[in-house]
């Protein structure tokens, strides 16, 4: 199943997708919910964020052939990490699919994607083995980690570099039944494909993040776990283009750029 968060006339309500229709639910995918007699096309609705999380989680490095890509294009000699590292992001940069990455107007650059898979929690979980991990996830959806690189090597916390407003595109929608490790996540520049990855290559699994986090945080139903990126992430985004994370099973998570004026 595809679930959707959407806006039409100022009601917010979830969704169930079906091509290009979607069918109204009442209540909270999170809870019980109903699904109504009521059918819309997708075009007549805003598609907004799928969930707006309690808790915002990342993993830190997570892939080898990104640290690979980032030690060759900054002359560095990072090593692959050891554990399964968990960060933070900031929910003011969440935006839907649709809406503009807007970079600010004094960021010297460069400005990257990172598309990334996230999971998303459906029900509260503490101390979760790594076999029962997944029992917890309602579905996936998608994520661009947009990155401005000055400020990630100027900013010890990463607060202007990662989470800067509009820095965190999720959506477009969460879908249910999938495997985390057999996907594979095209990001697109303009039209032509700029990165493709499978998910199994991940160094630490969807699972060891999810047990990892519970065995010291409660995992609440609507928190995001945003699993990394894997190769190059360039181009470098400029005023003007449009970027696009694609799975096929998920949808296509699309944002156009824009420079903020000074």
């Amino acid at each position: 199943m595809k679930f959707g968060r959407f806006e039409q006339q100022g009601r917010v309500f979830y969704g169930a997708v079906e091509g290009d229709q979607v069918t109204e639910l009442e209540g909270s995918i999170f809870d019980n919910y109903k699904t109504t007699s009521k059918k819309q096309p997708l075009s007549a609705l805003k598609t907004l964020i799928p969930c707006v999380p309690p808790t915002f989680y990342c993993a830190g490095l997570n892939y080898a052939a990104h640290v690979e890509w980032a030690n060759k294009r900054k002359g560095t000699n990072t090593k692959l990490p050891e554990k399964a590292d968990v960060g933070y992001r900031a929910n003011n940069a969440l935006v839907a699919t649709g809406e503009a990455i807007v970079i600010p107007a004094d960021s010297p650059g460069p400005v990257q994607f990172e598309g990334e898979l996230v999971a998303v929690i459906g029900k509260r979980a503490r101390n979760l083995s790594e076999k029962d991990a997944l029992s917890c996830v309602l579905g996936y959806t998608l994520g661009n980690d947009v990155s401005e690189r000055t400020w990630q090597k100027q900013d010890r916390t990463l607060w202007r570099a990662k989470n800067s407003d509009t820095f965190k595109p999720m959506g477009p929608f969460i879908a249910t039944g999938l495997d985390p490790m057999k996907l594979t996540v095209t990001i697109k520049v303009n039209g032509t494909t700029a990165a493709e990855y499978d998910t199994g290559k991940m160094l630490f699994s969807a699972q060891r993040y999810i047990s990892e986090i519970s065995k010291y945080m409660t995992l609440w139903p609507g928190d995001v776990i945003w699993l990394g990126t894997d190769g190059a992430t360039e181009p470098d985004l400029k005023d003007g283009d449009t970027v696009e994370v694609i799975q096929k099973d998920i949808g296509t998570l699309r944002n156009p750029v824009v420079r903020a004026k000074a």
